[in-house]
């Protein structure tokens, strides 16, 4: 039996994969404006060439930002037993996703509704209908945005990580021995590649059941639930991370090269069927290959903090919380100047990120009522010390 990652020790390397994968959606949402398929707001110009770059990235972004939090499971059962850990889930993420849903979630809807020509009027005229109907997808017939818009990640993670709570639970305990093979299973060479196979398999099955065309992310949405699982098995054992950090080029060789094939089977109209037929099979091995690629060289590279980590980390679920509104508010105004296309994504991106940090700078994180609604631990106000001078003289002289 291998021994497992130090319980005591921070792995600075998943806060760094953490802030890359939350920027990284962020610039995904900040092209959407522009790529062939629908969205909340559209520019009137899209571009073939966005929707290729935004398919290479829905191969590997939400499935790693899973992974990342299987992965932060494993190391957050060690702070406490089935109570400590479900308040924990439901304040950092239940809290957050309720806030969005009675607030800012309408605002997204409104503007869906408007640029799509199914509503005219204000926000505020708009806001009474807000609650009639469910909104699940872009195109929903209903209003409330009962699943909070692109917080559906928070209600997904939630629910899965209360429904296998269990299990982490077991694993960690009575069941470490087979943690403990799993890892040394996946540290043998090449196997961990093997993990496409599964997912694969997944991936058909769910496809086939009731609401699997439905792909938050680029994937449907039970299909998240190997990465999660992975994710905390990948930390458990000391070999496993080693090995995946020395086929570290490897796994970069597998990302690139299948990304390769899969996009010159995209441009070739010839090979549609072809590509029909492989696009599972291509999509969960280029998928883990830039996971693995990404993890080895995090691990490698990324083992330290800093201040601006510590930073970023702490903003991160805010940042998250807001983006995409921010983003569709500044894009719907922007989308009215005469400016070229990428003029346009320049200053919408700009503009929300820095909207976004000083938002989140000079509010949420300075006031504690505002931390505990997007999530974040509140803070202790400083006790006030009292110094000689400022006692009165009745309470010196004794």
């Amino acid at each position: 039996m291998n021994p497992q990652t130090n319980p005591t020790h921070r792995r600075y390397d998943l806060d760094w994969l953490r802030v890359f994968a939350i920027i990284s959606v962020f610039i995904y949402h900040s092209t959407r404006f522009f790529n062939l398929g629908d969205w909340h707001v559209k520019s009137p110009v899209l571009y073939t060439s966005v929707e290729i770059i935004q398919g290479f990235a829905t191969s590997w972004m939400m499935p790693l930002i899973f992974l990342v939090s299987g992965a932060s499971i494993f190391f957050a059962l060690r702070k406490g037993g089935a109570g400590k850990f479900i308040n924990d889930k439901l304040l950092r993420l239940g809290v957050p996703l309720l806030v969005c849903i009675l607030t800012h979630a309408s605002l997204q809807v409104y503007l869906e509704k408007t640029t799509h020509g199914l509503f005219t009027g204000s926000y505020f005229a708009f806001l009474p209908h807000y609650f009639e109907g469910i909104y699940l997808d872009i195109g929903s017939q209903g209003n409330f945005a009962i699943a909070g818009m692109h917080l559906w990640y928070l209600l997904i993670l939630l629910v899965y990580s209360l429904v296998f709570y269990p299990l982490f639970a077991w694993l960690k305990g009575r069941g470490a021995n087979v943690l403990a093979k799993l890892g040394d299973i996946l540290a043998i060479p090449g196997v961990i590649y093997l993990l496409a196979l599964p997912t694969l398999i997944f991936l058909d099955i769910v496809e086939n059941l009731p609401g699997g065309d439905t792909t938050p992310g680029g994937w449907p949405l039970l299909a998240y639930i190997p990465f999660l699982l992975v994710g905390f098995v990948l930390v458990s054992n000391s070999r496993l991370q080693a090995r995946i950090q020395s086929w570290r080029w490897v796994s970069l060789g597998v990302g690139l090269g299948f990304s390769a094939l899969y996009l010159f089977l995209a441009t070739q109209p010839r090979y549609a069927q072809l590509l029909d037929d492989l696009n599972g099979p291509l999509y969960c091995v280029l998928s883990w290959g830039w996971i693995l690629a990404f993890m080895g060289f995090a691990s490698l590279r990324l083992s330290f903090t800093n201040p601006f980590l510590k930073y970023a980390n702490e903003a991160v679920l805010p940042f998250y919380i807001l983006h995409q509104t921010v983003l569709l508010v500044v894009g719907y105004f922007i989308f009215q100047w005469q400016i070229s296309s990428l003029a346009q994504w320049f200053i919408i991106a700009s503009t929300s990120f820095a909207t976004i940090m000083l938002t989140y700078e000079f509010l949420i994180r300075r006031i504690n009522v505002l931390r505990f609604l997007f999530g974040m631990k509140t803070v202790a106000k400083p006790a006030v010390v009292k110094t000689q001078a400022s006692i009165p003289a009745r309470e010196i002289v004794q």
